[in-house]
């Protein structure tokens, strides 16, 4: 009887716990998705807040250094204001409102940024205030007129180089960064400066003179570009107070070209914010109520489909429960995998009920064969114990007789007791397959000569065997024996040997009466006899031909019979590699060669 299934082990529990854990797992990974999405909008929002900032400020930086002062700037800040969503305040740096995108509106206590083109608080000057520097119309033109010309010269050489404009106009050359270095022809008067460059630089050069003196540096020499290095190279100074100098010149000289420093807020719009992720109370209820739903419905379809297949189970284990010595089969029509089970194990009963069925015949011939020979023996004996036979040589002979045939039947059926169990003892070796063959042909020709049968033996070659030469014997023995038994007097038995593509083929052919089509398929069975009429006297115990074959087997080969009705049978044994190293190998597993 089979035990009950613990529940850990049932499969609806199994089947109920996966649902549940992937239902959990599903809401973890939603609500985990839900988190990430969320940040990551918040954190792309912020970051295009931030883009938006800096965007306001560069393009109000690029005002007040384009424009003396803010008038008109209003324009401009409503723009930015619609195009970003931010609320732009614009005030001087003493608070006085210069623009606003949001009149009246309160702005934030601090400002977010300092507007000025000059930095004179951050040191750096907008290299769009250019004030004197910006070239004329004509001046353009024309640096832009050389600079197309060097460019075309450059690429005559296999250089690429692009024309770009710097923010006072002039005409700037830029190679690429992988060019080669151009050669000097290349050189057009586009790198010199212009008439209004040389008056701006030479107004600066004024603006930094008193500076150097009164800090003690020598004479510098400034460029167009507004470069510059010590004029005498060797005087000892300091760059940083020099930088300092031109700075403050530069600043000066700018400031009437751009306008005030102003002081810039930036803000949302007062609007009501829009939650990214609420995890109100009712928010909270909402979701543990559709996850407990979720649940709910993974738990029944669990159980529904659980049930369904723990059902036709349970009939295959009652089934298997109701049978005393063997499986009943059961009735599950289902294509699927429990439907194959249930093929499977009606297969299983029918095997079942026809091994029971062959082991009561097997038992029944057992106990058949071995009467005989014990009855013959025992009737003897008593008569000879009641005075009523005499116990002389003619009955000792009589009594070993049938000894002798109760041994042989004892040994035949040890003989497949330890090939059953894979102990059957083999001793192989290289052997002359014709001088075993001539041996067991002589063996047997008295036999054959008393029923008037002739026995012919052909060797094809000399084939060489690795076989137990007793067994390979007792195989071609047993074979025989049975071919001259079941041919009529005047016919043959042909015993046959060679070499088949590096196998040994030895076939034992009669022309005797031969079997039948639904015969044939038994003839290897133990105690089968095609006419159950035939005693042990014409027709053997029923073993001979299943030793062979378990015999044949051990060797690592195999025995196999064709018969026609009326024209005999040709039984074929195979064995493999005949001499080679495939046949000194060939054993079947659990047999014992020593």
């Amino acid at each position: 009887m089979s035990r009950p299934v613990p529940p850990h082990r049932s499969l609806v529990v199994r089947l109920l716990g996966t649902s549940v854990l992937i239902v959990v797992l599903s809401v973890a990974t939603a609500a985990w998705l839900a988190a990430k999405t969320a940040t990551r909008a918040a954190q792309e929002e912020r970051g295009e807040s931030l883009a938006g900032d800096s965007r306001i400020y560069d393009t109000l930086l690029g005002y007040a250094a384009t424009h003396p002062a803010w008038d008109g700037v209003e324009l401009t800040v409503q723009a930015l204001g619609e195009e970003t969503g931010r609320q732009v305040t614009l005030t001087t740096t003493d608070g006085t409102p210069i623009a606003a995108t949001h009149p009246g509106a309160a702005s934030p206590d601090r400002p977010t940024a300092v507007v000025d083109p000059l930095g004179a608080a951050s040191g750096v000057i907008d290299p769009r205030a250019v004030g004197p520097y910006e070239l004329t119309p004509r001046e353009r033109a024309e640096q832009h007129r050389l600079a197309e010309q060097r460019v075309s010269c450059l690429r005559r050489q296999g250089i690429e180089a692009t024309v770009h404009e710097a923010p006072n106009g002039r005409a700037v050359v830029r190679l690429g960064s992988r060019n080669p270095t151009p050669r000097a022809d290349c050189r057009f008067r586009e790198t010199m400066a212009t008439s209004t460059e040389k008056l701006a630089v030479g107004d600066l050069r004024d603006r930094v003179t008193p500076c150097l003196r009164e800090r003690r540096i020598g004479a510098i020499d400034l460029d167009y570009d507004l470069t510059w290095q010590f004029h005498d190279p060797e005087a000892p100074a300091s760059r940083v107070d020099a930088q300092d100098c031109v700075d403050e010149a530069r600043r000066a000289q700018l400031r009437p070209y751009v306008a005030e420093p102003a002081r810039l807020y930036l803000s949302r719009p007062a609007r009501p914010p829009t939650p990214v992720f609420d995890l109100s109370a009712g928010s909270t209820l909402r979701i543990a109520g559709a996850t407990g739903f979720v649940l709910l419905v993974a738990i029944t379809a669990t159980l529904v489909v659980g049930m369904r297949l723990v059902r036709p189970l349970r009939a295959l284990t009652a089934a298997a429960d109701r049978a005393t010595h063997r499986p009943e089969p059961v009735a599950i029509a289902r294509n699927d995998e429990i439907g194959r089970l249930a093929g499977a194990f009606n297969d299983l009963a029918e095997r079942s009920e026809r091994s029971e069925a062959q082991r009561r015949t097997m038992v029944n011939d057992i106990a058949h064969e071995l009467r005989s020979p014990l009855t013959n023996i025992r009737s003897w004996l008593t008569a000879g114990q009641d005075g009523l036979a005499d116990l002389d040589q003619d009955m000792l002979r009589l009594l070993l007789e049938e000894s002798g045939l109760l041994q042989h039947i004892v040994d035949d059926l040890a003989d497949l007791a330890d090939a059953d169990a894979g102990t059957l003892a083999l001793h192989p070796g290289e052997h002359d397959v014709a001088e075993l063959l001539a041996q067991v042909t002589e063996a047997h020709r008295g036999a054959a000569d008393r029923v008037g049968v002739a026995v012919r033996r052909t060797v094809t070659g000399d084939p060489v065997a690795v076989v137990d030469q007793a067994r390979f014997r007792q195989i071609v023995g047993n074979l025989l024996s049975n071919a001259i038994r079941h041919t009529p007097a005047g016919g043959r038995v042909e015993v046959r040997a060679r070499d088949d593509g590096g196998d040994l083929v030895v076939e034992v052919a009669d022309t005797g009466v031969g079997l039948s089509s639904a015969d044939l398929p038994h003839v290897f069975d133990r105690f089968w006899r095609a006419d159950k009429a035939r005693t042990r006297a014409t027709g053997g115990s029923g073993l001979g031909l299943s030793i062979a074959r378990r015999l044949a087997q051990a060797h690592g080969g195999d025995l196999t019979a064709v018969s026609t009705p009326g024209a005999g049978s040709t039984f074929t044994l195979r064995l493999p590699g005949n001499g080679s190293e495939s046949g000194r190998r060939s054993v079947e597993p659990g047999v014992t060669r020593s």
